[in-house]
C-alpha cells in the first residue's frame, strides 16, 4: 500500500510524531479496517493545513462539534489516497475551488483523540483518528463558504491569530505550533 511505504519513509519531526508514526503503522501493517467508520476504536483521517501563496496564512474552519477554529480535514471513508481526500474536504469545507499540493509528501502525522459527541442527532463513541496531513496552498482571494452542517465560519489566519482563535490549548501547543515551524523549509 502506498500510504505504508510512504508513511515509512516519512522523517519524523518530533517525538510526538516519532511515536505517532509508529502507532499508526501499527494499526495499518496489522491489516486493520481503519479506512472505514465503522472502526470505532481508531479510523484513518485527514488533514489539510491550507496556506496562502504567500505562506504566511492559513485556512480554518469554525468546526461546530469541536467548538473551535481548527484546520480542514476529514475521515478517509473508505479512500487509501489520503491526499486526495485531504484536497476534497479542504474544498468541500471552505468552499474553494483551487487547492494544490505544495508538495505530494507527508507535511505532519498525529494520533488524535476524539472525545465523544452527537453527529447528525446520533451519539459517537471516544476513539483516536490516526491523521496524515498534507501541506495545500490555495488564493486567498477566492471565495469562502460556509458548509452549515459541519461549520460556522470559514477564514483566514496571520500565524499569530491561529493560537488566538483557536480555544484548543493543547491543538496550539503540539500541532499547530508544529505545523507553522515546519513551514521555514517551504518559504
Amino acid at each position: 500500500m502506498k500510504l505504508i511505504d510512504d508513511l515509512r519513509r516519512y522523517q519524523p519531526y518530533n517525538e510526538q510524531e516519532e511515536k505517532d508514526k509508529a502507532l499508526i503503522l501499527e494499526w495499518l501493517e496489522k491489516g486493520e479496517k481503519v479506512f472505514a467508520r465503522e472502526s470505532v476504536t481508531a479510523h484513518m483521517t485527514t488533514s489539510a493545513w491550507v496556506v496562502n501563496k504567500s505562506r504566511d496564512k492559513v485556512l480554518m474552519a469554525y468546526h461546530n462539534i469541536y467548538d473551535s477554529w481548527a484546520w480542514l480535514g476529514g475521515h478517509a471513508d473508505g479512500e487509501t489516497d489520503l491526499l486526495k481526500v485531504a484536497i476534497n474536504e479542504a474544498m468541500e469545507e471552505s468552499g474553494v475551488k483551487n487547492v494544490t499540493p505544495v508538495t505530494e509528501d507527508i507535511y505532519s502525522v498525529e494520533v488524535l483523540t476524539v472525545d465523544g459527541h452527537v453527529k447528525r442527532g446520533e451519539y459517537v463513541s471516544s476513539h483516536l483518528h490516526l491523521n496524515v496531513t498534507y501541506l495545500l496552498e490555495a488564493d486567498e482571494n477566492e471565495v469562502l463558504t460556509v458548509r452549515p452542517d459541519e461549520n460556522s465560519g470559514v477564514a483566514w489566519f496571520s500565524f499569530d491569530e491561529v493560537m488566538l482563535k483557536s480555544s484548543e490549548p493543547w491543538f496550539c501547543e503540539n500541532i499547530y505550533s508544529k505545523l507553522i515551524d515546519k513551514l521555514k523549509d517551504y518559504r
